[in-house]
This record gives C-alpha cells, sequence and structure tokens, in this order.
C-alpha cells in the first residue's frame, strides 16, 4: 500500500510541475505573433490551394474558416487544461496528508 501512495505521489509530482509548463508553452506558441503570422500563411496557401482545385469560392472559404478554427480550438481545449493541474495539486496534496495520518497512527500503534 505504502509503494502504491509512493508511486501515486510521484506521478502526482511529475503532473503538478511538469505539465502546466509545458501546457504554457504549447499555447504561448499557438497564440505568439509568429504563429499568428504562420496561421495566416498556412491558411492562404490552403485556400489557394482549394480554388486551384476547382473547389467554389464559398466552399473554399467555408473550409478555411473550419481549417482555422481547429487551430484556435485546440488552444482553447489547452487554456482550459491549465486550471485542471489544480485539481491535481489538490489530490497530491490530500493523498499525501493521509498517507502522513497512516503514519502518525502506526508510530502511535508502536509506541
Amino acid at each position: 500500500m505504502g509503494e502504491d501512495v509512493e508511486e501515486l505521489k510521484g506521478v502526482f509530482s511529475v503532473l503538478s510541475s511538469q505539465v502546466p509548463a509545458l501546457i504554457r508553452g504549447i499555447i504561448a506558441s499557438v497564440f505568439s505573433e509568429e504563429a499568428g503570422r504562420e496561421m495566416g500563411k498556412a491558411a492562404g496557401a490552403f485556400y489557394k490551394g482549394l480554388i486551384e482545385a476547382g473547389i467554389p469560392h464559398d466552399v473554399a472559404i467555408k473550409m478555411t474558416e473550419n481549417y482555422i478554427s481547429v487551430f484556435t480550438n485546440l488552444g482553447e481545449i489547452m487554456k482550459r487544461l491549465g486550471p485542471g493541474m489544480e485539481k491535481e495539486k489538490k489530490i497530491q496534496k490530500e493523498a499525501e496528508e493521509k498517507e502522513a495520518e497512516k503514519e502518525a497512527g502506526k508510530q502511535a500503534e508502536q509506541q
């Protein structure tokens, strides 16, 4: 049981320390000025390719809007994940407190 708790502590430690930084980095890369320029270039190339392939203008615009929404939706999802890491920290703290209580109980029994 103690090994499981220690393993769980390790998992939560990694989650609470490394994942939020990773998410912040991804969000920054998705919403940076450079990313915006690159997204604009990609959308332009996508639209141009559709037109050159004979797709009607109104359909090409709609498809390009959908193409861009994939990137913006991903960014929104990543933003929402950030606050979720606070829950992980709370769960980790609760697990540590329960383990400390168990250890204190064991020590009291031994005395």
